[in-house]
């Protein structure tokens, strides 16, 4: 599951041939030129390539794809409100720079220390939350203005300041 990246999920048939709506996070139009499939979660940690036989972007969050072996409408029902995942090489290659989804693999610093590598974004209204492993346990970082002090794309880096007290709330206490 690490080599793979979730980068959204099927939400609606389009037409009556078997196109699907999927709703990314890239931050881009994409088309997925150059990617043979996606493959989408049919049980927890359980992925299976469908190949892509076309796409067309729509807008920079939403791309209409025709999936090989799915050739019409009631086709696509064992598709709907499925996670997408794209395989490290391909999301890297896919991916806009300054998209939220593009900070996964960062390392999350504060005062120059390390606090952990970004494994998950999460995007909410008013802020992103990034999930790290942080002392052995899974740690939300907010990532706003006030929090967000950098992010250095050469480096991998994003550097916070984090209010008083939040990284005590994941430490064990003994």
């Amino acid at each position: 599951m690490k080599d793979f990246i979730h980068i959204g999920k099927i939400v609606a048939p389009h037409g009556i041939t078997g196109h699907v709506i999927l709703e990314h996070a890239l931050g881009k139009q994409i088309n997925f030129k150059g990617v043979d499939a996606l493959f989408i979660e049919n049980a927890k940690d359980s992925f299976i390539p469908y190949f892509i036989q076309a796409a067309s972007a729509k807008t920079d969050t939403l791309t209409h794809v025709q999936i090989e072996g799915i050739s019409n409408r009631e086709a696509t029902t064992i598709l709907m409100s499925k996670k997408v995942w794209l395989p490290q090489e391909d999301f890297q290659k896919l991916v806009e720079k300054n998209a939220p989804l593009a900070l996964l693999g960062y390392m999350v610093q504060e005062a120059g220390k390390d606090l952990g590598v970004i494994k998950e974004v999460i995007e909410q209204p008013h802020q992103l939350l990034v999930t790290i492993l942080y002392q052995g346990q899974e740690a939300y970082i907010p990532l706003h203005e006030e929090s967000l002090k950098g992010v250095n794309h050469a480096k991998k880096t994003v550097t916070v300041e984090l209010p008083d007290g939040l990284l005590e709330l994941y430490t064990e206490v003994s």
